[in-house]
């Protein structure tokens, strides 16, 4: 089972919008320097919706090969269409990456049994450990509790990637839970309180900008010290407020290019972070330590 820290990477692009290979292949260096526990590699973070197929599979195998068994890569292989879903599922299994997460299908609004029957052919088709993904802001529909423990049942779907916020929620999926189904955050402000809870770690986006603090929080929480890891999360808090003051990736997509680890390119409809922004995202960084304080 994946536990702790599991960032959800952008894909770092330049100006023009093409994909800087060599600055991904340096964030993941990064990452496994500063203790990230696994990768999600073209989730929502990732830019997953302007990627093309090409690009997207092309990503993941980049990072299963440049990682070489030090950390697990986990594809995102979601989409609003079953049979895009299992091909790309197919491809991340190809390109021997260690699990997959599937988004919830956006947009259609399928039923309930419909996002069963949608998961399920999936993870029957594709022989990779499979993570739900549910994230009702984002795609308009929202996987039910009942229904994500019903697929809790199929074998190879072994964990859920919870974005609600809503920590009752966490609670029942994780008191509800076969052994062996991992219930993991994907809401940074409340993870810590997820992980105490029982959950199994955090993908998260605050990691792309302060990776060696959030694996720290993370094996805090997963440790049960509370106290502590309460303590880091609230130091944290303003940089998990400011990375989503406009849509995600587009905050910390422009944190890490001040931080000079990426170019500043996001492609459209997104657009790089505000000027009326910035000089706040500047500030929080410096003080979470991920910028060098201004001389005296």
């Amino acid at each position: 089972m994946i536990t702790g820290s599991i960032v959800a990477l952008i894909t770092p692009m330049f100006e023009s919008g093409e994909v800087d290979w060599a600055a991904l292949e340096a964030l993941l260096a990064w990452h496994i320097e500063e203790g990230t526990n696994a990768i999600v590699a073209v989730g929502t973070t990732g830019e997953s919706a302007t990627l093309s197929f090409a690009e997207h599979k092309k990503v993941v195998s980049q990072c299963v090969t440049w990682a070489q068994g030090r950390l697990p890569i986990i594809a995102g292989t979601g989409a609003n269409n079953t049979l895009e879903a299992l091909e790309l599922t197919e491809s991340a299994l190809s390109s021997k990456a260690d699990a997959c997460l599937l988004v919830t299908p956006y947009y259609n609004k399928p039923t309930q049994e419909g996002l069963y029957q949608h998961f399920k052919k999936v993870a029957e088709s594709v022989a990779i450990p499979q993570l739900l993904y549910n994230v009702p802001g984002r795609t308009g529909c929202d996987l039910a509790d009942d229904t994500a423990l019903r697929l809790a049942q199929i074998p190879n779907i072994v964990g859920i990637k919870d974005a609600t916020g809503d920590l009752d929620r966490a609670k029942a999926l994780i008191g509800g839970a076969p052994e062996g189904f991992a219930v993991y955050s994907g809401d940074d402000p409340t993870a810590v309180e997820l992980m105490l809870m029982g959950g199994q770690g955090n993908i998260s986006v605050t990691a792309n900008v302060a990776p060696g603090q959030m694996a720290e929080l993370c094996q805090l929480a997963l440790n049960k010290e509370a106290e502590a890891a309460r303590a880091l999360n609230e130091r944290l808090s303003p940089l998990h407020d400011v990375l989503f003051r406009e849509s995600n990736p587009i905050p910390a997509k422009w944190a890490l290019y001040e931080m000079g680890r990426a170019p500043a390119g996001i492609r459209l409809p997104l657009t790089p972070l505000a000027e009326g922004y910035r000089s706040e995202l500047k500030t929080v960084l410096t003080a979470a330590g991920c910028l060098p304080q201004a001389d005296a």
